[in-house]
């Protein structure tokens, strides 16, 4: 990975973390992005300091955000004007309903939406390298997601591990789509599950089953150093160099749910995607995207 730059979200804990102190000790570039900004620059210097890698770079960004994704993505190809690889991580349950800034349910926004908007805004620096690769970590949980466009919010009816699933599902829907419009641009997007590992996974609002659970699961959970070694393996292996579309678990492809391979869902996902996140809406002078405003829904 040397001479390589590599970004990756929700890099301050758990997977995210192990993966970029992985990638960092194997000579890569690596922009560790985080929601605090305190916190993200003392993990960059853990990083530098357990592998003696000091091209390791804090990136502040709470990514449930779409005027902060646009801000990190802008930013970002600034000072960067090629990125090989952007490993979309970042994302979280919450067992009760939360809003966004821009009025979203917060496990679609931070777990869909965020990595959908980033990765398209990050394309052109994604092109630039030799061969860049999007990694996106989604869940075992995606096989029992469904999208439901009538209620994609969770406003009428929410349940936190229908919402979590949704989003899961989303994730492998987004990749393979992506895969096919990146078809012949060199880029491969790639999809994984990392497997049951201890994190602080629902920590800000598990919910009592939950809790009452978490304490006997995680007695059969892995560490997330073995958790971020798909993301890894994804990120740095010449064994996937060119395979693009694809679902892996345990480094090695494998079927995601039925449901995820359904071309038309994921085109309507797509479109629906760029209506939320406004990325089909003209430029602002200053760069950015302009906001298409609060409190959209699809119905």
């Amino acid at each position: 990975m040397n001479g390589k730059t590599v970004m990756i979200t929700g890099a301050t804990a758990g997977i995210g973390l192990a993966t970029a102190r992985d990638l960092a000790r194997r000579g890569a570039r690596v922009a560790v992005v985080g929601r605090d900004e305190a916190k993200t620059r003392r993990v960059v210097q853990e990083i530098r300091t357990a592998t003696g890698n000091t091209s390791v770079e804090p990136w502040t960004a709470d990514l449930s955000s779409q005027t902060a994704v646009r801000r990190l993505a802008q930013e970002f190809t600034q000072a960067h004007p090629a990125l090989d690889v952007l490993v979309n991580n970042a994302g979280g349950y919450w067992a009760t309903r939360h809003t966004t800034a821009d009025g979203l349910d917060h496990t679609f926004a931070l777990n869909h939406l965020a990595p959908f908007l980033l990765t398209n805004l990050l394309l052109d620096t994604l092109k630039a390298a030799p061969a860049g690769r999007i990694v996106t970590v989604s869940s075992g949980a995606q096989a029992n997601g469904r999208i439901n466009f009538d209620d994609l919010m969770g406003e009428r009816a929410y349940s936190g591990m229908r919402a979590y699933s949704q989003s899961k599902l989303a994730n492998v829907l987004f990749t393979y789509e992506l895969a096919r419009r990146l078809d012949g641009t060199g880029v491969t997007a790639n999809v994984l599950h990392p497997g049951v590992v201890r994190t602080d996974f629902g920590k800000e609002d598990s919910g009592r089953v939950f809790r009452a659970l978490y304490p006997l699961v995680r007695l059969v959970m892995t560490s997330p150093d073995k958790g971020a070694e798909t993301s890894v393996h994804l990120a740095s292996s010449t064994e996937v160099d060119g395979v693009t579309g694809r679902y892996f678990a345990k480094r090695q492809p494998t079927k995601s749910s039925k449901l995820s391979y359904d071309r038309a869902l994921a085109a309507r996902l797509w479109e629906v995607s760029e209506e939320l996140t406004g990325l089909a809406a003209p430029q602002s002078t200053d760069g950015l995207v302009d906001d298409p405003g609060p409190n959209r829904s699809v119905r």
